[in-house]
């Protein structure tokens, strides 16, 4: 039985609003923050900051893949499909920020001093953490694996702020230029890793939520996918 099955017509109503209204608030500030990075981006030629705003895009449209998915009245018939779009923007942005840091590495061009950019990784830093715990306690207590994921989608925005702004003040402090692309290619490997969660979570054999929350372990079934053996 699903978590929704169990939860009382009213909580659930209250529930869904809730994931609402935060992947309302999430989109909004991570429009913002897109525009500003790429802007700032593309005018210190920094990849970690462009690989953060493409990042911050991607947000945009796994939280607008929520916010699609709890717009129609049986939310969990749109499950699947939501967990494919954040599946498949994770890979997207990998690709994009691996050739653009790999262009850094190779000297064809040289992050300059962002202090735009500094302001952008400890605001981020500030705000994202609590609309990533909100949606996260919101989404499991009603059994929502794409809204699990989803605020898995915003904390990474945290660690990825937490890359840039090393980035980015090495840069800045000690002339350390090689210091954007390897936080950039921090951003690759945390959103393969990423990507791969989402994809799995969608595709696992009648695996309960509380396997894709993480709130209980997975046995592997005949076809590869987990099947739930017990709490952790």
């Amino acid at each position: 039985m699903s978590a929704t099955a169990v939860l009382a017509p009213e909580r659930r109503d209250v529930l869904r609003r809730r994931i609402r209204i935060v992947v309302a608030v999430t989109i909004t500030w991570n429009v913002t923050e897109a525009i500003a990075a790429l802007f700032a981006g593309a005018a210190a030629s920094s990849a970690a900051l462009i690989g953060f705003g493409l990042d911050s895009i991607i947000e945009v449209l796994s939280a607008a893949a929520v916010a699609w998915q709890f717009a129609a009245p049986d939310p969990q018939k749109r499950e699947k499909a939501a967990l494919r779009v954040i599946a498949v923007s994770f890979f997207a942005l990998a690709a994009y920020v691996s050739v653009d840091a790999g262009l850094s590495l190779l000297g064809l061009r040289e992050a300059e001093h962002s202090p735009i950019g500094i302001a952008i990784a400890a605001l981020s830093l500030v705000i994202m953490p609590f609309l990533s715990w909100f949606e996260r306690r919101t989404g499991r207590e009603l059994g929502s694996a794409s809204a699990v994921a989803d605020s898995k989608q915003t904390l990474i925005c945290t660690y990825l702020s937490a890359a840039l702004l090393v980035g980015l003040l090495l840069n800045s402090l000690l002339d350390w230029a090689w210091a954007d692309s390897v936080a950039a290619l921090v951003i690759v490997v945390v959103a393969v890793r990423e990507g791969v969660e989402a994809w799995k979570g969608d595709a696992c054999c009648a695996a309960p939520v509380a396997v894709l929350t993480g709130e209980r372990r997975a046995a592997v079934c005949e076809d590869g996918c987990g099947v739930a053996d017990g709490h952790r």
